[in-house]
């Protein structure tokens, strides 16, 4: 009974989540998240009964026909809901929480620096849009969104907002963080080139108009 309500609620996500959805019949037959989805919990169940062959045999024909990629190693809660999917991939760590939301191209990989635990967690009712990379063994709080294209290598707190590369915190608890973030702390190298452009600009404007004025004391 377990295992109907747990593809009841795959389903259900679909509807609740997608406003194209139109029919059972369209979601079962060709949504290629719950497609993947499904074939994770098969790949996952064998991993865990240490028929690691079959397990990753499995993922890897659900790779080649969802371009969805989960390692059966990877913990996934109720009513995940892979939207689109092209392009996903979850490493064998990963431990993703119930009512967790991601787009199409993210990633939830590993820096290729740890052993053991090297993937995120992402906890309750996350987001994690278009083309996000979220790396290494860091958190992503509950009821928190990761921006499209963003990269995110360090933890992020529950009910936060979170962009760039590297990814930094804007949203907070409903709240905007306007203060420039400790260099120390959520480095960005990006808004560096940008301040330091802008100064530059600043001095030529500067110049020129120094320039202008002796001109004009010699006419």
């Amino acid at each position: 009974m377990a295992f109907f309500k747990r593809i009841k609620e795959d389903i259900q996500v679909v509807f609740d989540q997608d406003p194209a959805a139109r029919s059972y019949f369209e979601v079962i037959l060709t949504y290629s998240g719950v497609h993947a989805i499904w074939s994770h919990r098969m790949a996952h169940f064998f991993y865990r009964k240490k028929f690691f062959f079959v397990a990753r045999l499995i993922s890897q024909l659900s790779r080649f026909f969802t371009g969805i990629e989960i390692h059966p190693g990877a913990q996934v809660g109720h009513r995940f809901f892979i939207d689109h999917g092209m392009g996903v991939v979850i490493g064998e760590t990963c431990e993703i929480g119930d009512d967790v939301t991601i787009f199409q191209g993210v990633t939830l990989g590993g820096t290729g620096k740890e052993r053991g635990k090297r993937h995120p967690t992402i906890k309750d009712n996350a987001l994690i849009a278009t083309g996000a990379k979220v790396l290494g063994s860091i958190t992503i709080g509950e009821h928190s969104k990761v921006g499209a294209g963003s990269v995110v290598l360090k933890d992020v707190p529950d009910y936060s907002t979170v962009v760039g590369i590297p990814g930094h915190v804007v949203i907070q608890n409903g709240k905007r963080i306007t203060q420039r973030l400790d260099h120390n702390k959520l480095p960005d190298p990006v808004e560096d080139l940008i301040i330091e452009l802008q100064e530059k600009v600043k001095n030529l404007q500067e110049e020129i108009e120094f320039v202008k004025g002796e001109k004009q004391d010699d006419d």
